[in-house]
């Protein structure tokens, strides 16, 4: 009997050993994971600012401006995913709120790259009939993205909705 309590009590000091080496690589790639998203969302702002630069003394056509939204677009969502990355090392678990805001952000950044880049279609003499089958697969695109978008808002705004609920209570 002693020596299945000797047993016992050397599994328990491993399972806490275990337990607080993977707790410190956890945080280790928590620090890391920050500081990369971090140098991509500087980077890819800079990139941003210098090709809105270029493109206005250039005086560049709509098609940087698309391309230019769409980087921003992807900035935000790098510093929503950052955010995300901070609240679960502060908290220790995964929060659905964040994640559902970085598809939002997805979602709304290809509703507006999709209708600038069909604006451009629509432009005399570059209408044929490829261009409109792609403006139909567009359209449906664009009503999945709608129907996706608005389960997003509704999943926010219930998740939020039962925090606060949870917290009056």
């Amino acid at each position: 009997m002693e020596r299945d309590e000797k047993v016992q009590r050397g599994a328990t000091r491993l399972g806490d050993y275990a337990d607080r080496v993977f707790h410190q690589v956890e945080i280790v790639a928590y620090i890391l994971l920050g500081l990369l998203l971090a140098v991509a969302a500087v980077v890819g702002m800079g990139g941003t600012a210098m090709l809105l630069v270029h493109s206005l003394q250039v005086n560049a056509g709509a098609d940087s401006l698309v391309i230019a939204i769409d980087r921003l677009l992807f900035v935000l969502m790098v510093i929503e995913i950052l955010h995300t990355v901070r609240v679960s090392f502060r908290s220790g678990t995964l929060v659905a709120e964040p994640f559902l805001v970085v598809g939002l952000i997805a979602s709304i950044r290809r509703v507006l790259v999709i209708t600038l880049e069909s604006s451009q279609a629509n432009q005399y003499g570059k209408w044929t009939t490829d261009s409109q089958e792609l403006l139909h697969s567009t359209m449906l695109e664009l009503l999945v993205l709608g129907g996706l978008i608005l389960v997003m808002v509704l999943s926010i705004y219930l998740l939020r909705r039962s925090r606060h609920r949870g917290a009056v209570e």
